[in-house]
């Protein structure tokens, strides 16, 4: 395993839960290596998020088992099986806004958020939203102890339909309905991680066991989804987004960029068409209108060419 030559100052450094439902596509492996590799983040666990409306990949109720079961593999492919608590979240959606999931992801952020530590604490949630706001209706007070990064929500000001709000409208209006702070990347941002499989055929693949499974899951998958689903628009053939490195982008940047991002009061769900209703007296929250997409995915090659050292 290859070592950084620079330091991290510890008064820099957060703490961080990485939340993903690894096993829905394949960016969330990349992002999760990623997080692993960035002493930036002081990674307290793994929590494996649900995907329960899978176009019939899985059976009901079985993502949420099938990402904590991908996130080991990622684990193994780094050598760090062991070095991690991984949490396994709810199976599915919350039924309404008033009913959460109790589960051991849930119950992992609560314990977290409740310790008595000052450095600040971040989760990043890579798919549904369902184990954060069933934290905030079990334990109300870690909405003062912790903020939420989520890669969700459609294109403003209209919004729409989009998958990891798909996964739990519900979950999704508690946390914007909450004092959590809360730092939203929405589609038409995080789809500029964009990268061609030739890209990483020659800056993941040549590193090490973790870039070849990174590499291979990403290609299988291309191929599996595309006869599974033909008539469908997604995957493109040659291009794979890497959405789930926003988590990485706001973080590396936090509060420098200003000109990244505007504040607008938390926005809700339709249930029926996913659109934003904007006109609320919601807390404020911030919504990234860009990112350094180039320097956040060179800084995840750069890592995986170390950590193979």
């Amino acid at each position: 395993m290859g070592k950084l030559a620079y330091t991290v100052p510890d008064c820099k450094k957060v703490r961080y839960i990485i939340h993903t439902d690894c096993k829905n596509e394949a960016d969330d492996q990349y992002t999760v290596a990623h997080c692993l590799m960035t002493p930036l983040l002081d990674v307290k666990g793994i929590i494996a998020a649900h995907f329960d409306k899978s176009y019939g990949r899985y059976p009901d109720g079985a993502t949420a088992q099938a990402s904590y079961e991908e996130i080991l593999r990622v684990l193994e492919a780094m050598d760090l099986i062991g070095e991690y608590p991984v949490k396994c979240g709810a199976p599915t959606a919350m039924p309404d806004e008033q009913t959460p999931i109790d589960s051991d992801g849930a119950r992992f952020i609560i314990e977290e958020a409740m310790k008595d530590d000052p450095r600040p604490l971040f989760i990043g949630l890579q798919g549904a939203i369902t184990d954060l706001a069933s934290a905030i209706l079990m334990e109300p007070k870690i909405c003062d102890r912790m903020t939420a990064i989520w890669i969700g929500g459609g294109e403003y000001p209209k919004g729409g339909e989009e998958f990891n709000l798909s996964q739990d409208i519900a979950a999704a209006n508690v946390v914007m309905k909450s004092s959590m702070p809360l730092w939203q990347v929405p589609s038409n941002i995080y789809k500029n991680f964009a990268v061609s499989l030739a890209e990483l055929q020659c800056k993941v693949m040549p590193h090490g066991k973790l870039g070849k499974y990174l590499f291979d899951e990403l290609t299988e998958l291309n191929v599996n989804l595309a006869e599974m689903l033909p008539d469908f628009n997604w995957p493109h053939g040659e291009l794979w987004g890497l959405g789930d490195e926003g988590v990485v982008a706001a973080l590396m940047h936090e509060g420098q960029r200003t000109d990244l991002y505007h504040e607008i009061n938390a926005p809700e769900f339709d249930y029926e068409t996913m659109e934003y209703k904007l006109d609320t007296n919601n807390r404020k929250i911030r919504v990234y209108d860009k990112m350094d997409y180039r320097l956040t995915l060179e800084d995840l090659f750069c890592k995986l060419a170390i950590f193979a050292q």
